[in-house]
């Protein structure tokens, strides 16, 4: 059986990271536009939006104005336990 790579993210404590990021246009400056972006990311460090912001800064041409977060474990701690047996009914 083969674990994605999302889900394996997942156990290791990534949850899904939501970023609305808000931007002005190169041409248009006094202009705002947004662009909504998710990810698997690991709070509160968030390794993967700080490469993706990187990422803007050097190689777009919209200079941002704000990024917005929102970050949710999908899998917790108490959702999963250790099963000693089975139990089979007819």
């Amino acid at each position: 059986m083969t674990i994605s790579a999302d889900f394996r993210r997942q156990l290791e404590g990534y949850g899904l990271l939501t970023a609305e990021i808000l931007y002005r246009l190169p041409d248009h400056p006094k202009l705002l536009q947004s662009f909504i972006w998710q990810t698997f990311d690991l709070a509160p460090e968030f390794p993967e939006l700080k490469k993706f912001l990187d990422f803007w800064q050097r190689d777009l041409e919209g200079p941002l104005y704000s990024v917005r977060l929102a970050h949710r474990h999908l899998i917790k701690p108490t959702e999963w336990r250790l099963v000693d047996g089975e139990l089979t009914l007819h």
